[in-house]
């Protein structure tokens, strides 16, 4: 019987926040029970990021290859490569026979281009143009992977009811925090690739563009970056969250390597669609800037997201904001579900490990007490 002053549901009440309570603490244990150290997710990443290019290069130095067969890259142009985790901006050069985006033979297809590569260059130039990249793009994956986990972790903590956000607002800052990080290095590489040039040479350059221009000047094309790389980030965390849970609910077990591949295939497609214009205009901001500067030009005219995207709907319409989409979409899904379905097999060994390590330890205490 609740007391005269009391409501007769201060009862109920109180038991229904006491659930609440007991069951945001059984979150919490069962989180300290699965977790795995900031280093054991950092190398989770990296072996990640090391597999994911040795799957896509191939297929990216392939399509580059038949690309300059069917139109020859003039010299002073600029194209983009990517090795599945990052984009790679090359400027072609007349004269130049060993260079690896140059076709030695005709190929008749993408089947062809593979055997015939292997046959008459090696097996390795199917990796051409990745080292220079790999420099940047392991550690900018690393931090990204590490920085969502652990924000993850802390917002699910924190969110209560609404913690199936968490992962949208941790892909987010993530990605903008790594992005914004990683943005000066990425200066420094496109200028070394767009024009040859000793790194004494480069950082007389730099200290220049930071003298005039401010310390603003490193950050140069960060907005299209963030652009297309935060809304991205924020929907293929959120969809393969939500996408391995329901395959798990589905399929009664545990996240497999087969479950994980699928979600990361599927939110990828999905965040790749709808960023899709993002990405156009992040590419040709990269072309222009990378032929600008080696011919030496102002880079003021395409500085601007804004104006990019004026001209390519002037040029080719709104369409125009949706071209390659489906050669996007075939290079990002298996680039993601790669990625993923590394990144969360290593962490599961990890976790594994720790968990044997605490029983062992368990053993040794019961048995000498």
């Amino acid at each position: 019987m609740s007391s005269a002053g009391e409501s007769p549901f201060s009862g109920h009440m109180v038991c229904v926040r006491w659930m609440f309570s007991f069951d945001r603490c059984v979150r919490v244990v069962k989180m300290a029970a699965d977790s795995i150290t900031p280093l054991q997710q950092m190398v989770s990443s990296c072996s990640g990021a090391l597999i994911t290019s040795v799957f896509v290069t191939p297929l990216d130095v392939i399509k580059i290859r038949l690309q300059a067969q069917r139109t020859p890259f003039p010299k002073g142009k600029c194209f983009v490569y990517c090795n599945g985790l990052m984009d790679h901006i090359c400027v072609c050069e007349n004269g130049n026979s060993k260079a690896w985006y140059k076709p030695r033979g005709h190929f008749s297809s993408t089947l062809d281009a593979f055997i015939k590569i292997i046959r008459v260059e090696g097996i390795k130039s199917l990796w051409s143009g990745l080292p220079p990249t790999l420099v940047m793009a392991v550690p900018a994956t690393v931090m990204y992977f590490t920085c969502y986990d652990q924000l993850c972790t802390a917002l699910r903590l924190r969110m209560g009811d609404q913690d199936d956000k968490a992962p949208l607002l941790a892909g987010a800052i993530a990605r903008a925090g790594s992005a914004t990080l990683i943005s000066p290095l990425e200066l420094i590489r496109t200028k070394l690739q767009s024009e040859r040039q000793s790194y004494r040479e480069l950082s007389s350059v730099i200290r220049s563009s930071v003298q005039t221009e401010g310390w603003l000047a490193l950050w140069r094309g960060l907005g299209p970056t963030l652009l297309r790389d935060v809304p991205f980030s924020a929907l293929y965390w959120y969809n393969y969250e939500k996408g391995k849970a329901w395959l798990c609910r589905y399929r009664s077990s545990e996240p497999t390597v087969t479950i994980t591949f699928i979600a990361g295939a599927v939110s990828g497609s999905i965040a790749s669609i709808v960023t899709l214009p993002f990405d156009v205009v992040k590419t040709r901001r990269q072309v222009d800037l990378g032929e600008l500067q080696a011919k030496s030009l102002s880079t003021q005219a395409s500085s601007l997201t804004y104006n990019v995207m004026k001209r390519i709907v002037r040029e080719s319409g709104v369409k125009g904001l949706f071209a390659g989409f489906m050669p996007r979409l075939i290079k990002v899904a298996p680039a993601c579900a790669i990625m993923i379905s590394s990144y969360e097999f290593g962490k599961t060994f990890f976790r594994k490990r720790n968990q044997e390590k605490k029983m062992r330890v368990l053993t040794l205490q019961t048995s000498s007490t």
